[in-house]
């Protein structure tokens, strides 16, 4: 991993974006091997409703167990398996919710739009005939007044792959606009590799003096709008200083044959897990197919 940057396509959101209606597959999935990133408006807008419904109980729930939480490396956690962080001065409470629990095991919505035949279609001419959902789906949460941001950063810092790795999918489940926390994509950075990362207030991220959010290309988007991005795709969204929460549903997809080979969130966990790739196996890391089958292969030694 190292820290240099090389030029990178001077592009904005109009190179990047395509509508959901009448869409051609093999132009958008173009679009997402030349920059890393795929913005594809209105694809989502169907499941958004009992989406909200669901995040906006899941938070309720949460903020109720607050005082139960107990403070583990990464923040603290509530009951429900909310991930909370440090409240920046003057917010309600000292915490904040960064990762509510709200994913397939909790949402069958959320579930349901994992499925989604276009969805899949989009994924399919990414990766491949044969795919398999990625962890159980996340809801990002930024709380209104101040919510959390996340530095600029690249997936595969917290979960590297053998392979091409996941194709993640983030839809906006409100209207979101730079003030209410768009997310920001560096086109292109997907070929830079994986680069070094360092600890952050939000856990993993790129050394801020080099990657700031000047360097990125903010998305705003309406309730539904999907944005693809590549495992090694810089990116990043900054606080919420609007007066409403702005939740993400992200799914995440691979290769049916691809498998996590660093799991972290930290650079000493990180440092701990190189030294173990070794250990890494497909067999305890199935998930669920949504396309295609999984051929049975002989464990290689």
């Amino acid at each position: 991993m190292t820290n240099a940057t090389q030029e990178l396509p001077r592009v904005g959101v109009r190179e990047l974006e395509v509508q959901a209606a009448g869409i051609d597959v093999s132009r958008a999935a173009a679009i997402y091997r030349e920059y890393g990133a795929l913005v594809v408006r209105g694809l989502m807008q169907a499941h958004v409703p009992a989406i909200t419904r669901d995040i906006a109980a899941a938070a309720k729930t949460a903020i109720s167990l607050v005082g139960q939480a107990k403070q583990i490396k990464e923040g603290w956690h509530t009951p429900d398996g909310t991930l909370w962080l440090p409240a920046p001065a003057g917010f309600a409470r000292d915490k904040q919710i960064m990762v509510l629990a709200c994913g397939y095991m909790h949402s069958s919505a959320f579930f349901r739009s994992a499925l989604d035949p276009q969805v899949l279609d989009l994924v399919e001419a990414i990766l491949g005939p044969d795919i398999e959902l990625f962890l159980n789906g996340q809801c990002l949460y930024k709380e209104p007044c101040g919510g959390h941001p996340k530095l600029l950063h690249q997936d595969a810092s917290y979960f590297e792959h053998k392979y091409e790795g996941p194709c993640g999918i983030l839809s906006y489940a409100v209207d979101t606009n730079v003030q209410r926390g768009a997310l920001h994509v560096v086109p292109g950075s997907h070929k830079l590799g994986l680069l070094r990362h360092v600890d952050t207030f939000s856990h993993l991220g790129l050394d801020p003096s080099i990657w700031s959010f000047d360097k990125a290309v903010p998305i705003e988007g309406r309730a539904g709008d999907a944005i693809f991005f590549h495992v090694n795709t810089i990116h990043g969204s900054p606080e919420n200083h609007s007066t409403e929460a702005r939740p993400v549903f992200i799914h995440r997809y691979r290769r049916a044959d691809d498998f996590v080979v660093i799991n972290a969130t930290g650079t000493e966990n990180r440092k701990v897990a190189e030294q173990r790739i070794a250990e890494a196996k497909k067999e305890n890391q199935l998930g669920f197919m949504v396309r295609g089958r999984r051929a049975y292969q002989v464990e290689r030694a």
